[in-house]
């Protein structure tokens, strides 16, 4: 009897396993709906650890939208950019402990009719789960976490950079310009280098006022400064500490070569090229307009038609 007994625990037991893993199955299945591909999906909060979703969010969201080109493979985690669909299947779901699981999928890629695309190989993924609150939740995919998190600190650096660059040419050098309501600066980046507790960075600088007239920021002045900028943390705060600039006139090629040195080509390349320029000068603007919530649409140079941001 005692035998029977243990026999029939032991396979309530092993249902009960059987039946716990046919959840988690379901439930990595479900979740596969919002790995994020391009973008963040706005009902994956519910889907999603907080801390996941916190940095999926500045990473989509709340990064410079210029950055996308060239960290793109961030921004998309399984299907390229072949118009093409994951096709998700759980092929198994081990339970780490009590609230930690690790799925295992395999994806194809298929087109919008439903098709599979025969030239793309199955891939194998891994889908982290993490019971929160008596619901299991995406807590990361194929580690990808840890990735973003760094290219976080990276971005965050390089506004940091970035701003104190800006407000240097804004208050320093903006201040010889007639001033409009709003100074943009716009910045080429040609090199940086970190030395020691300094950086210096070589680049195609302009300052650039505006006004706002309705949705158009409209330009009051502008001009060029190129050269290497030294920057060091003063105060806890990153701070242009020296500005060698190219000189004006005759003399301008010869201080540019001198200045920018092994850099000079890559510089010489963007200063010269007035499509690369407007294109950077649109992309900042868009980005100024974006975070400081501004609902301007148009930029306008004097004597230019008016140009959509």
């Amino acid at each position: 009897m005692k035998k029977l007994l243990v026999c029939i625990l032991a396979a309530l037991m092993l249902a009960a396993c059987q039946d716990s893993e046919k959840q988690l199955r379901q439930r990595a299945t479900e979740l596969c709906q919002y790995i994020p591909d391009h973008e963040l999906l706005e009902q994956s909060k519910e889907y999603l650890t907080a801390d996941f979703y916190a940095v999926l969010d500045t990473l989509f969201n709340k990064l410079p939208e210029f950055e996308a080109m060239d960290h793109e493979w961030l921004y998309y985690f399984v299907t390229g950019n072949g118009g093409t669909i994951a096709d998700y299947e759980v092929t198994s779901v081990e339970l780490n402990d009590k609230t930690h699981a690790v799925a295992t999928l395999k994806v194809r890629q298929k087109w919008e009719d439903g098709s599979f695309d025969e030239t793309s190989d199955v891939e194998e993924h891994k889908l982290y789960m993490e019971k929160v609150n008596g619901k299991w939740l995406m807590a990361d995919f194929d580690g990808h976490k840890q990735d973003c998190i760094r290219h976080i600190a990276i971005s965050h650096k390089e506004q940091a950079l970035r701003d104190a660059i800006s407000d240097y040419l804004e208050k320093e050098t903006g201040a010889h310009y007639l001033k409009g309501e709003i100074c943009i600066p716009q910045l080429m980046i040609v090199s940086t280098e970190e030395q020691e507790n300094q950086t210096k960075v070589w680049g195609d600088f302009w300052v650039f006022w505006y006004n706002v007239a309705g949705d158009t920021l409209k330009t009051v002045s502008g001009g060029n400064h190129s050269g290497c900028m030294t920057l060091q943390p003063q105060n806890g705060t990153l701070t242009v500490t020296h500005f060698e600039q190219t000189v004006d006139g005759a003399g301008n090629d010869a201080s540019a070569r001198q200045i920018f040195g092994d850099h000079y080509d890559i510089f010489q390349n963007m200063h010269s090229n007035d499509g690369v320029r407007e294109a950077v000068r649109k992309e900042q603007l868009q980005e100024y307009v974006r975070r400081h919530k501004l609902n301007t649409k148009y930029y306008q140079d004097h004597g230019w038609e008016a140009v959509a941001l």
